[in-house]
């Protein structure tokens, strides 16, 4: 598999980051006159030619570019989660989300909240490895942590449905999902959402759902959710 660089402004400013470049010329010995294949995260390889180096940074010369059609999905999946106390769970989600493919994560402070913060640059280099890794030309979206109420006002996905333990008998999601959908679905914190939560989110147009009858870690509710939907409609 070839080595991919990320250059998300390709078509407009074809230089890679000194980043990226270090690991071009340092690392992997490429030169002036080499041929390289990068991403642009927006769903294209590109082939690109090392014309030269400025200020320890790549300049390109774009020869052509491909349409990532191999990892493009027929649904838009957006999760929306209340991080972990412990950040390096919420890493390790965020990699194996975009490993497997997803369109946007966002990050929702609730009242049974464990973590008030993320760190959303780490968060974004972590996914572009991600895609780098797995021979991905898409890079999702990861939005800043905001409260829960805020959030729920900017969810623009048709079906919107929230994975919480209490209330009465919920449908699976595996039998609320179809092709060609756009989904938005709510995870919460180790504690779960509180019944206000609930009973917002239900105001706001999400239907309860349910994950199983496990009671499962909030990143494992997240990761489930992503791979099941790629394993049926992938």
């Amino acid at each position: 598999m070839p080595s991919l660089f990320y250059c998300p402004e390709i078509a407009e400013n074809p230089v890679l980051s000194e980043e990226e470049s270090r690991h071009c010329l340092q690392v992997l010995r490429h030169n002036v006159g080499d041929i390289i294949t990068l991403i642009d995260g927006k769903g294209y390889f590109w082939q690109a030619e090392i014309c030269r180096i400025e200020s320890k940074k790549c300049v390109l010369k774009p020869l052509s570019k491909s349409f990532d059609t191999k990892n493009q999905r027929n649904y838009y999946l957006h999760i929306a989660i209340a991080p972990t106390k412990n950040i390096e769970r919420m890493e390790w989600l965020v990699e194996k989300c975009t490993e497997i493919g997803i369109d946007e994560i966002s990050f929702v402070l609730c009242s049974r909240s464990e973590r008030k913060e993320i760190k959303l640059e780490r968060l974004e280099k972590i996914a572009i490895q991600a895609i780098k890794q797995s021979q991905k030309a898409f890079l999702p979206k990861i939005n800043a942590i905001e409260k829960l109420p805020k959030f729920l006002e900017s969810v623009s996905q048709q079906n919107k449905w929230i994975a919480h333990l209490g209330g009465s008998e919920k449908k699976f999601l595996r039998q609320m999902v179809s092709e060609n959908g756009k989904y938005c679905v709510l995870i919460g914190p180790e504690g779960d959402f509180s019944p206000e939560e609930v009973a917002l989110a239900r105001a706001k147009g999400f239907e309860a759902t349910s994950l199983g009858n496990a009671v499962l870690r909030t990143e494992t509710a997240a990761l489930l959710v992503c791979a099941g939907l790629a394993v049926f409609y992938g």
